[in-house]
């Protein structure tokens, strides 16, 4: 069959809401740069322009047109070897989407974006196609769909009031002042044409999202939500971090095996927990600082730029300052605390440490016949808001840049023991650190509960917990976590296990 022909039914058999959404996945607004073939120029008139006339117009053609174009791009791409390109990554975008839509081209070339997925060098786990979606997108759609037209007419109105920001695009007029966003698709058009401009403008990322809420805010709660919704609710919803289907993230298991008893049970303890949570997993046994050189050369490389997070378990002997490693050197924590939250592949996206080391020498001893003998370190086991508002300082949007990023933001850091301290182990078991939090986080998934929670509850969970030297000494005594977090949103576990789905996966 004739490929235009093939295209046209091909397009014929999407529904417009889901045209929509194909536009605004494939139009993603936080591509990798730089890249081969991709420059600096405004791409303003490929992402805004077909949203705004289909709005306008209530004619699918501009979009119709763009997925076109795409595909016949596609169509014509040869993949070339070692170097990868703007059209790659647009490429493996490109199938995601279709794929989570359920459009997928019946003349998709499936070999190419086997060949595009091994210049990423992917692994087979990480050929699944869900990872290739954008998690931020992903959760912009979930507020699209709990919103009726009238909720995203009513935020187009407020940002139509917002003068010193639409000055001068000329999208923004086409749309124009009053908009009908009632025929099926307009709304989707319209809601991710708002979202694109807010990103363009640099007021809206996947981390900073109040400009946005704050258009959602000014909505009629009655008319503007899809039924058992509300604006609280939806609201809610852009203050977690993105980190929507599979995988959870990406775990770097670190473990310093000499000289640890148990250190083998904890690689597999954290190993277990981090599947469990839906994570791609990497492990490295007995780290060197070259080990963690070539680690961190290696997270740089574009593939982890799909990954919605980072979780790094870093299990040693240490002091207060340092940790060491396996060949009986030295390497200053906050020295390899700062190197890695720099790393460009997961900026704007949480990362969280645990720190397992002893900090110290000193123990919180407790004294007493009463203690003698019992430890785990042996085998078994808004009132007035608006008036208050009111006096608070103006903070204007002028005053606001989400452009320029502190690099520890996004970072938390959970350390298994509080400065100059111990860190207890098991004899045979390794760190009870270790072991607490991944039963507390094993048993909280499908709760719903944030990694702040856990490790608030962790806090309380091991300081009951009484451990005992394994000198001559025998001092019984107490452990004490805490964490240093410099989150901007909340980071909630998965509420359900996300095991990888062979059948999704492009052809190897």
């Amino acid at each position: 069959m004739d490929e235009v022909i093939q295209v046209t039914q091909w397009l014929s058999s999407i529904t417009p809401r889901k045209k929509a959404k194909l536009f605004f996945f494939t139009t993603h607004a936080d591509a990798p740069s730089p890249m081969v073939g991709s420059n600096d120029v405004d791409t303003h008139e490929e992402t805004q322009l077909p949203l705004a006339t289909t709005v306008a117009l209530h004619n699918f053609k501009n979009i119709d047109e763009f997925l076109k174009k795409k595909v016949n791009t596609f169509s014509c791409y040869n993949v070339i070897e070692n170097e990868i390109t703007k059209t790659d990554y647009e490429y493996l975008r490109f199938y995601s989407a279709c794929k989570y839509l359920g459009v997928v081209p019946p003349f998709l070339d499936l070999e190419k974006i086997s060949a595009i997925q091994n210049k990423f060098e992917m692994t087979d786990e990480e050929r699944d196609y869900r990872l290739l979606l954008d998690s931020a997108d992903l959760v912009l759609e979930k507020v699209c769909d709990s919103l009726k037209p009238a909720g995203v007419s009513q935020m187009w109105t407020a940002l139509r009031k917002d003068r010193n920001l639409i000055r001068g695009v000329k999208t923004i007029d086409i749309i124009g002042f009053f908009v009908d966003p009632n025929p099926t698709g307009i709304k989707e058009c319209l809601f991710f044409f708002i979202v694109r401009f807010l990103q363009k403008a640099d007021k809206i990322n996947r981390v900073n999202t109040n400009r946005l809420e704050r258009l959602i805010a000014q909505c009629d709660e009655s008319s503007s939500c899809e039924e058992g919704k509300t604006i609280d609710f939806i609201i809610d919803s852009l203050r977690f971090y993105p980190t929507e289907l599979y995988p959870f993230g990406f775990c770097l298991i670190m473990c310093v095996i000499e000289g640890r008893d148990g250190a083998m049970q904890e690689i597999e303890k954290t190993m277990e927990i981090s599947r469990h949570l839906g994570m791609i997993t990497h492990t490295e046994k007995n780290p060197t600082k070259e080990t963690i050189e070539l680690v961190k050369k290696e997270l740089m490389k574009p593939k982890y730029q799909f990954y919605s997070s980072f979780t790094c378990w870093f299990m040693s002997h240490g002091d207060s300052n340092s940790m060491v490693l396996a060949d009986g050197e030295t390497i200053e924590r906050e020295w390899f605390l700062t190197s890695f939250p720099d790393i460009s592949t997961f900026q704007l996206k949480p990362k969280v440490f645990f720190m397992v080391s002893c900090r110290g020498a000193n123990k919180f001893s407790l004294k007493g016949d009463e203690f003698e003998g019992q430890s785990a370190t042996c085998d078994y086991y808004d009132i007035g808001s608006a008036l208050i508002r009111n006096r608070m300082l103006d903070i204007t949007d002028s005053v606001r840049d989400i452009s320029y990023v502190q690099p520890m933001m996004d970072t938390l850091v959970a350390y298994s023991t509080i400065l100059d301290h111990l860190s207890g182990r098991a004899n045979t078991h390794g760190s009870i650190y270790v072991d607490r939090a991944c039963v507390l986080m094993s048993e909280n998934i499908s709760r719903g509960r944030s990694l702040t929670e856990i490790l608030e509850h962790l806090s309380q969970d091991l300081h009951e917990i009484l451990q005992e030297t394994m000198d001559e000494d025998r001092i019984v005594y107490k452990q004490a976590c805490h964490y240093d977090s410099f989150f901007r949103k909340t980071l909630k576990l998965p509420y359900t296990r996300h095991p990888k789905e062979d059948v999704h996966s492009a052809p190897q």
